[in-house]
C-alpha cells in the first residue's frame, strides 16, 4: 500500500519509536497525527520534525474519550484514518516483592488498557471504510518471562493475546492488524525502567524500528502481516545477566 496521503495516528509519540515513526511516514509524504501525555515533549517533536503534515493532540491512552478525540483530530487532518500504530508504553523494573500497587496499575493500564482503548477508537473509525490498519508494538517481554520484569510481561502478554483476538474479529471487516515485538530499543524508555545500566549500545535503534514499522504498513492491503519479532543482531537474553 502506498503511504503518500494517508493519515495516521501514533500514540507516545513524544519521542523514542513513536517520533521515529512519525518521521519516517512524514518521509512517505503520510499525514501524521502525534499523541503523547507530555505536552513539552510533543511540542518539542512537532518542531523537531518541522512538516506541515503532522499535527499533535495531548492525549492519554487510558482514557476513552481522549482516544476518541485522537480520531477527530486525525478525520480532520485532511484523510480519512488509515492507520492506527498502538505505541505508547512504559516499565517499571523491580523483584516482584517491591512493586507498589501504583506501579502495577500503571503498566498494566498503559500497555494493556491503553492498547485496547486504542483499538477500539481505530475500528470504529476503520469499519465503516472496511480498511485500515492497527500495528500495536509489543515487545519481546510478551514471549517470555523475565525476572525483574514480572508486571511489564503480565502486560504485554495481555497485549499480545488481545492483538491476536482483534486481528481475528477485525479481518471480516478489512481491517488489518499487526503485532510488532521489539527486543530492546536505545531510546529514553530506560530512563525510568530500569535502575541498572542497560547494554542500549547492543539494542536497536528507533529508526530501526520504524523502519520496520514502515515496511508492514507499506504491504499489499490484501495481505495481513501478523507478527514479527525484531531484535538486534547483539542483543542476548539479559534475563539471567
Amino acid at each position: 500500500m502506498k503511504l503518500k496521503h494517508i493519515c495516521a495516528v501514533i500514540t507516545g509519540a513524544a519521542r523514542g519509536i513513536g517520533l521515529a515513526t512519525a518521521s519516517r511516514l512524514i518521509e512517505e509524504g503520510a499525514r501524521v497525527v502525534l499523541t503523547d501525555v507530555d505536552e513539552v515533549g510533543l511540542r518539542n517533536a512537532i518542531q523537531q520534525l518541522k512538516s506541515p503534515l503532522a499535527v499533535s493532540a495531548v492525549a492519554d491512552v487510558t482514557k476513552s474519550q481522549d482516544c476518541a478525540r485522537m480520531v477527530s483530530v486525525a478525520q480532520n487532518h485532511g484523510s480519512p484514518l488509515n492507520l492506527w500504530i498502538n505505541n505508547a508504553g512504559l516499565a517499571r523494573h523491580r523483584a516482584i516483592p517491591d512493586y507498589s500497587e501504583q506501579e502495577i496499575d500503571l503498566m498494566l493500564s498503559v500497555n494493556l488498557k491503553g492498547t485496547i482503548l486504542g483499538s477500539q477508537a481505530a475500528l470504529r473509525a476503520m469499519v465503516p471504510n472496511r480498511s485500515g490498519h492497527i500495528i500495536n508494538v509489543i515487545s519481546t517481554a510478551s514471549l517470555r518471562g523475565i525476572p525483574s520484569e514480572t508486571v511489564y510481561c503480565a502486560a504485554k502478554w495481555g497485549v499480545r493475546g488481545f492483538t491476536q483476538g482483534l486481528r481475528e474479529e477485525a479481518a471480516s471487516f478489512g481491517v488489518r492488524v499487526t503485532a510488532l515485538l521489539p527486543g530492546g530499543v536505545d531510546t529514553p524508555f530506560w530512563n525510568d525502567a530500569a535502575a541498572r545500566q542497560m547494554p542500549t549500545q547492543d539494542f536497536l535503534t528507533a529508526r530501526q524500528v520504524a523502519d520496520s514499522i514502515i515496511s508492514l504498513a507499506a504491504m499489499d492491503a490484501s495481505v495481513v502481516p501478523q507478527e514479527l519479532v525484531l531484535r538486534a543482531i547483539k542483543d542476548r537474553d539479559f534475563a539471567t545477566v
